[in-house]
């Protein structure tokens, strides 16, 4: 088995999970937040959401600046409905398996970086990337979501058996 099967089944099983903790989220509770410095379970919910689009430019690009110095930041889309949360995760869930599934060992090997207003915050081969951003990222903000939610009474499925 190649790099990218393994991958492939680690992205399908964390990406399952983490839809499943997303469908118990109420909208309701979006706007709750566990401490004022932290974010809301709309944000986190969200921004899990968003993480698996990061795969489109992590490929096609050898750099991403999350604030760069001649235009806006890169801001997570926060929606109001966890149905829209559902859909967006979905749509982004599938294009960056899609996208996965079709790399190329030559794609994999190219070193990218993550910049902040132009300077560079880290260089690593896209195929540290993806394992770092999308699966140890999702499972870290997945994380505080199931936190969250039972904090506020909401019993969570065991992922891990």
């Amino acid at each position: 088995m190649g790099f990218m099967d393994s991958y492939l089944r680690e992205f399908d099983q964390e990406l399952a999970g983490t839809r499943q903790i997303l469908e118990l989220v109420p909208d309701a509770l979006l706007g709750w937040q566990a401490h004022d410095s932290l974010h809301t379970i709309g944000w986190v919910a969200s921004h899990l959401a968003d993480i698996p689009s990061w795969v489109e430019v992590t490929l096609n690009e050898t750099s991403f600046d999350i604030a760069p110095v001649d235009g806006p930041k890169h801001e997570t889309p926060v929606m109001d409905r966890t149905e829209e949360i559902l859909s967006l995760f979905d749509e982004n869930r599938a294009a960056a398996r899609t996208l996965l599934a079709a790399a190329t060992q030559q794609q994999l090997a190219v070193e990218w970086t993550l910049l902040q207003g132009g300077e560079p915050l880290f260089t690593r081969p896209r195929s540290e990337l993806i394992r770092n951003l999308f699966i140890n990222h999702v499972v870290h903000h997945r994380a505080f979501l199931i936190a969250y939610l039972r904090i506020n009474g909401i019993s969570c499925p065991c992922l891990y058996g």
